[in-house]
């Protein structure tokens, strides 16, 4: 198993020559903007799952998966070609979820955000359901409440 500092620095590296190549244009009508958002290497350094997001609709996403799957077997070679390692790693071409995933905690933020204006027009409008002040005081005149304060304590007579 590599060192784990060595499989950051090759899947950085991967990251770059990917991105560069890609800029550089890739002879595939179907590839749209596409941005390589994270790479990860295995522990031994064999297999690189490249994360990537695609700008457009989901029609243009597809076309770009399938894209970036023909043209898998050219960028590994871009990627063997720049990098010092014994063997080129596998590239496994991983849509990320992150647009989506921000897209969903926007709404769940916003749908907070209503809860909580409600809930404060609400506690502008709202009266106590009893008294203002519910715990008892001790300047309070009392002695209606508890007939049996007269007596002495435990019993005696």
């Amino acid at each position: 198993m590599a060192d784990p500092q060595r499989a950051r620095k090759m899947a950085d590296r991967i990251k770059e020559i990917i991105a560069r190549r890609l800029d550089k244009g890739i002879r595939d009508p179907r590839l749209g903007f596409v941005t390589i958002t994270d790479v990860r290497v295995t522990g031994d350094l064999q297999h690189a799952s490249v994360f990537y997001t695609v700008y457009g609709s989901e029609e243009e996403r597809t076309d770009s998966a399938a894209a970036l799957r023909a043209a898998t077997g050219m960028l590994r070679s871009e990627v063997g070609k720049n990098i010092t390692a014994r063997l080129t790693p596998t590239l496994e071409f991983i849509p990320d979820a992150i647009p989506e995933n921000a897209a969903h905690i926007d709404s769940l933020l916003a749908a907070a955000r209503e809860r909580d204006e409600a809930a404060r027009e609400q506690a502008a409008t709202a009266s106590y359901a009893g008294d203002a002040d519910p715990y008892r005081h001790d300047d309070e005149d009392d002695e209606d409440d508890h007939p049996g304060d007269d007596a002495e304590p435990f019993g005696r007579v």
